[in-house]
C-alpha cells in the first residue's frame, strides 16, 4: 500500500483528503505541521508528500526546501492561492505539481496517478534486499521504512556491494570505484566506512553481520546465504 503524507494545519482538510484517498487503497499519514513533515521524512519514508501552502511558522514553501534538503519525494502543493506567482515560486522550491482549492477528488487522484507514472522508471532503480532498501534516485536508504542516516560515500558502498551479491572487492578495489583514488585516500579509508555502515544498520535492527563479511587479507563482500 503506497503512503502518503498530508501536511495541512487545518484537520478539516487533512480529514477531507483523507476521505478521497483511503478508498483508493492509499494509507494517508496526517501531519499539522511543516516541523512534524520534516522530522517524519527524516525517520520514515513515504512515496508522496501532500503539502498546504499556507502554514503558520514553516509555511509550505519553507517545508518544500527544507525536505528538498535530504529527500526527492514527490511533492504537491495545495493551497487557495492561485496567483501564478507563487504556483512558480512553489516549482522552484521543488514541488513536482501545484493544486488550487478547491479541488475534487478525481482532480486530486489524477494528480497523484500522473505523478506516479512519471516517477515508475525511477522507483524500479529501487534494490529491495530483506526489508533493506536502496534507492539512487532519492539516495535514500532504509530498513523497514525506517530512514538509516549514512554519508554519500557510505550509500554509495552499500549500493556496489548490494548489487553485486557474493562478490569480493578489494580495498584498492574500492577505493578506485567510490573515491576514484583520491589523493590522501588509504586503506583504512574503507576500513573506517565500513564499521560505520555496520553500526548504523546494526542499530537500526538490520542483520548486516549475515551479510557484509569480511575476506580477511583480501576485501569485503555483500553475502547472500
Amino acid at each position: 500500500m503506497r503512503s502518503i503524507l498530508i501536511v495541512d494545519d487545518e484537520e478539516r482538510m487533512r480529514n477531507l483528503i483523507s476521505l478521497y484517498l483511503s478508498p483508493e487503497g492509499y494509507e494517508c499519514v496526517p501531519v499539522s505541521s511543516g516541523g512534524e513533515a520534516v522530522n517524519y521524512l527524516l525517520n520514515k519514508t513515504c512515496e508522496l508528500v501532500i503539502l498546504d501552502v499556507m502554514m503558520p511558522e514553516m509555511d509550505g514553501w519553507e517545508t518544500c526546501n527544507r525536505i528538498r534538503e535530504f529527500s526527492d519525494v514527490p511533492i504537491i502543493m495545495l493551497t487557495a492561492r492561485t496567483d501564478k506567482s507563487d504556483i512558480v515560486k512553489g516549482l522552484s522550491t521543488g514541488a513536482d505539481d501545484y493544486i488550487t482549492k478547491p479541488f475534487d477528488s478525481g482532480e486530486l487522484l489524477a494528480r497523484i496517478e500522473a505523478i506516479f507514472r512519471r516517477a515508475k522508471l525511477q522507483e524500479d532503480k529501487t534494490i529491495s534486499f530483506n526489508g533493506l532498501k536502496w534507492n539512487p534516485d532519492s539516495y535514500s536508504l532504509s530498513y523497514r521504512e525506517k530512514v538509516v542516516q549514512v554519508t554519500p560515500k557510505e550509500f554509495s558502498l552499500v549500493g556496489l556491494l548490494i548489487k553485486h551479491p557474493n562478490r569480493v572487492f578489494t580495498r584498492e578495489q574500492l577505493l578506485t570505484i567510490i573515491w576514484g583514488l583520491e589523493a590522501g585516500t588509504e586503506d583504512r579509508t574503507i576500513d573506517s566506512h565500513i564499521r560505520n555502515i555496520r553500526d548504523k544498520l546494526r542499530n537500526a535492527g538490520f542483520p548486516i553481520d549475515d551479510h557484509l563479511t569480511t575476506v580477511w587479507g583480501v576485501g569485503y563482500k555483500w553475502e547472500i546465504h
